[in-house]
């Protein structure tokens, strides 16, 4: 390779591994692949071009009774179209896909969650399996301790939310008449403007049957819901205990030549993804309990609830962050008053800048980036497929394919894994016989 182009190649390969990915995973090869069945691509064609064939003839002469027509397509039309129409098919494919998936999203949706709950769980089972726990127990108490800390931390806001539920009503009612006085006063409205405002939005809401299907709409998602769940646990069930032996299954898949090439790219990918999951843990983490805790400073009430919204809410780029800081500062407002408000505001943004520009960059690197415009638009196609579940998957899923493309078109951005080699194992010399 020339200089010249060695120098339009980014400096990728000498970052160093990310602290929280499963880089183990790319140390090892799946069982279906057979290295003497691989197929080198560029031998083939130094086969196909020691075989005396010649140069490529003309490609637009083509044969007739009379002898060679020319069709007048130039090769650089021929280029063109071949290109074209192999676009197409790509695009053709890559729609089919999309609505397949969308179409089978209360499957697609609860897999794709239980992988990414797989992705954070595994060492819990990998760490009870050294302790010599079968892994199918090992794999069903990690789901059951899951389930049990999850309904844990729902029953404490339940909780929390139940007891101060009188002293909040209160306060909303105070903050509501806050807000009557200040349209009253800016806007010029008289409480008669804003209680006919109110019925004519009651009236819009229970009109037409819109009510009902409201109701309609909201059982039949909290059925979904539930359906969803329940796939995304058994999933994760087997994916820990089987996970291997699915990943081998889905390898033997691919035609014997693009075996090598999947297995790699999925434990490229397996990587991004650990390091991505793991990392949105931490970062959330630290966002809960740096909010929480100026809450609870402030004296605010709902601080345990606040402190698991912000956690969940930092799953979702952008968007999860917004909200969940909205939430903590409306809470603020109310319960405390504008001035503490304020400075509860200062608190959230204080903690979203240590998170955005520390933590992540720490924990994440290079391993997963992705361009802020690809985040953007991943979320909002998400939010179109899925939903909020669609949102919640759509950052992870951009990382994984961004690792996939990188790593097939040879530009990764972590360096290969080296090669085990095992210990030399020191060859004590012969003792001699005395005598």
């Amino acid at each position: 390779m020339s200089k010249g182009r060695d120098d339009d190649v980014p400096d990728v390969g000498n970052d160093d591994p990310s602290p929280v990915a499963d880089n183990q995973a790319l140390e090892e090869t799946s069982d279906t692949i057979d290295p003497e069945h691989s197929v080198d691509a560029r031998s083939s064609e130094g086969t196909a071009t020691d075989t005396g064939e010649g140069t490529a003839p003309e490609q637009h002469l083509v044969a007739s009774s009379r002898g060679r027509v020319n069709t007048g397509v130039t090769p650089g039309m021929e280029i063109a179209s071949a290109w074209a129409w192999r676009f197409l098919v790509l695009v053709a494919a890559v729609l089919v896909i999309g609505y397949g998936m969308r179409y089978l999203s209360e499957v697609v949706v609860p897999v794709t969650v239980g992988v990414l709950l797989t992705a954070l769980l595994v060492p819990v089972t990998d760490g009870l399996q050294r302790l010599r726990i079968p892994r199918g127990p090992a794999a069903g108490i990690t789901v059951f301790t899951t389930v049990v800390l999850v309904a844990g931390l729902l029953t404490l806001v339940g909780t929390q939310i139940a007891s101060q539920f009188e002293s909040l009503s209160a306060q909303v009612g105070e903050g509501v008449q806050e807000l009557r006085d200040l349209a009253r006063i800016n806007f010029g409205l008289d409480d008669q403007d804003i209680t006919d405002a109110f019925n004519s939005l009651r009236e819009a809401v229970t009109s037409g049957g819109a009510l009902g299907q409201r109701a309609a709409e909201v059982g039949t998602t909290a059925t979904h819901v539930v359906a969803g769940l329940f796939i995304a646990l058994f999933c994760l069930f087997f994916f820990l205990y089987q996970g291997a032996q699915i990943w081998a299954w889905l390898v033997r898949l691919f035609p014997r030549q693009a075996r090598e090439k999947a297995d790699s790219s999925g434990r490229k990918a397996w990587v991004s993804l650990t390091a991505f999951v793991r990392a949105t843990i931490i970062v959330a983490a630290v966002d809960a309990i740096g909010i929480s805790l100026g809450a609870a400073i402030l004296g605010l009430p709902l601080v345990s609830a606040i402190g698991i919204l912000v956690f969940v809410g930092a799953f979702i780029p952008v968007v999860g962050a917004l909200i969940s800081g909205v939430v903590a500062v409306l809470v603020a407002l109310v319960a405390k008053g504008p001035i503490i408000a304020i400075i509860m505001l200062g608190v959230v943004i204080g903690v979203q800048q240590l998170e955005a520009h520390v933590l992540q960059p720490f924990l994440l690197g290079r391993a997963v980036s992705v361009h802020p415009l690809a985040i953007i638009l991943a979320i909002a196609t998400g939010v179109i497929v899925a939903g909020i579940v669609g949102a919640l998957i759509a950052v992870p899923t951009a990382a994984v394919v961004n690792t996939i493309v990188n790593h097939l078109a040879g530009n990764d951005v972590d360096p290969e894994p080296p090669s085990r080699q095992l210990p030399r194992r020191r060859h004590r010399a012969p003792e001699v016989a005395d005598g």
